[in-house]
């Protein structure tokens, strides 16, 4: 895919994402003065095509939500990769084992600075996200979750495992 088309579908799918928020219950009252989300610009060097390094045993995992409830997954498998000379990695998990979406939470150095001070949020889809047994593992998706617009919502918190000693330029930025 060259750069042109991959930033034009990034910016197609913002756009959507912006109307869906500015006209849904989300945004609560700030809905009439929403003017859309804040991003990093699309940059393909945070898509990586990546195997997924399956766990063999999933672990039982408990991560407290933003209202301090308890959420149960299963650490299902980890994926690596190389950023600024980095080797990175971070742990995907599923609510059940029958589940065929990856949850892949994250902090890394913008965390609280330029993105949402409880992290973000990468949702992976077989069918979707899959490619000759790889997954596309791409941070310009990287979203906030619902609490960060409204305390009506609940959000798994991002486990410590999963925080990056980097920066990832690429995603959702902080609510203007």
């Amino acid at each position: 895919m060259d750069r042109k088309n991959y930033s034009d579908n990034i910016r197609k799918e913002r756009i959507s994402k912006d109307e869906f928020l500015k006209n849904s219950p989300v945004m609560n009252d700030a809905s009439e003065s929403f003017s859309g989300l804040n991003y990093f610009e699309p940059d393909m060097s945070y898509r990586f095509d990546l195997e997924l390094l399956e766990y063999p045993e999933k672990e039982h995992l408990i991560i407290k939500d933003s209202k301090g409830n308890d959420r149960h997954f299963l650490k299902w498998g980890k994926f690596e990769f190389m950023l600024d000379g980095v080797l990175n990695h971070l742990n995907a998990y599923k609510s059940n084992a029958g589940e065929t979406r990856l949850f892949v939470p994250f902090k890394d150095i913008t965390t609280a600075k330029e993105t949402y001070g409880a992290g973000r949020y990468i949702d992976l889809e077989e069918e979707h996200d899959m490619i000759n047994g790889k997954w596309i593992l791409d941070f310009n998706l990287a979203y906030n979750p619902y609490c960060a617009y409204s305390h009506n919502y609940s959000c798994p918190l991002v486990p410590a495992e999963n925080v990056l000693k980097i920066e990832i330029l690429a995603g959702e930025k902080k609510l203007k």
